[in-house]
């Protein structure tokens, strides 16, 4: 199979002190497939993500070859990446009031990047992303789109977030810890959208979490850092099962045991549904 994304040795350091984030990284996703990327805080994940869409802060310096299919973003002019954000590769971050314009209404954000993206009119836009939030369980559509990021809870900001992808069909979405900062009960929804969303597109998914009850439920192979370097990479089911590094193995000893109660929670909502 074909890769979609290939990472080879990207490098991320601080401009000014020349200090080294991530060190070298390389790995590849293939079309369709999810990679979860776990490691705890400051372990270089969503610096990483944030690489590949390009978005890191401008003290921070980058290189090294970033392939999506086949093409090499890390060397396009800006102009030419902003083009493939969100048509193509799309993220839904960890804290949902930092996507939005906190000065604009939500429906004006959703307007001004569907219509750059694919030049559609007012009228599309609003059919296309009542039709999509209604799907991801937001009522009453035309009310969400007329209010400020601030007057809606974070779960229903990954909500929009999530039914933008849809919308947007891209190729790839990166999820950076996108339940972290939810309610229990909000994380268990936003997850199970996520995986609707991925089963609908048939898209690809890198998705950071340190939570690794949430990665065994979301992913096909995991990559594990620790102080900017990957340490580990495997199927999920061989990460969990045969760790090799000791790090992954702490991980796997203590973060699944804190997660135990989400994976209960999962359960029996699952036994619940069906």
């Amino acid at each position: 199979m074909i890769h979609l994304l290939e990472v080879h040795q990207l490098k991320i350091s601080e401009a000014s002190t020349g200090k080294v984030i991530v060190h070298d990284g390389s790995f590849q996703l293939k079309q369709g497939s999810c990679l979860a990327i776990v490691g705890e805080s400051g372990s270089g994940k969503s610096v990483t993500c944030r690489a590949i869409m390009r978005l890191n802060k401008p003290w921070l310096r980058q290189t090294g070859r970033i392939l999506f299919k086949g093409e090499n973003i890390n060397a396009l002019p800006e102009k030419e990446m902003r083009k493939r954000r969100g048509k193509n590769l799309c993220m839904i971050l960890q804290n949902g009031m930092g996507a939005f314009d906190p000065s604009s209404v939500i429906g004006v954000h959703l307007k001004e990047t569907l219509s750059e993206h694919f030049g559609w009119s007012n009228h599309e836009i609003a059919e296309k992303m009542k039709k999509a939030m209604e799907s991801v369980m937001l009522k009453n559509p035309s009310e969400v789109l007329n209010k400020y990021p601030h007057q809606l809870s974070g779960g229903m900001l990954q909500r929009i977030m999530i039914a933008l992808a849809l919308v947007l069909e891209p190729d790839l979405i990166i999820a950076d810890e996108p339940t972290t900062a939810l309610d229990t009960i909000s994380q268990y929804e936003v997850l199970e959208q996520l995986i609707q969303l991925r089963e609908r597109l048939g898209v690809a998914m890198i998705f950071v979490s340190h939570d690794l009850g949430v990665v065994k439920r979301v992913a096909d192979d995991v990559l594990v850092m620790k102080a900017g370097k990957i340490v580990e990479r495997g199927e999920m089911q061989t990460i969990f099962l045969a760790p090799r590094h000791p790090y992954t193995k702490y991980l796997v000893s203590t973060k699944l045991a804190l997660s135990n109660h989400f994976r209960r929670l999962m359960e029996e909502n699952s036994v619940a549904e069906s």
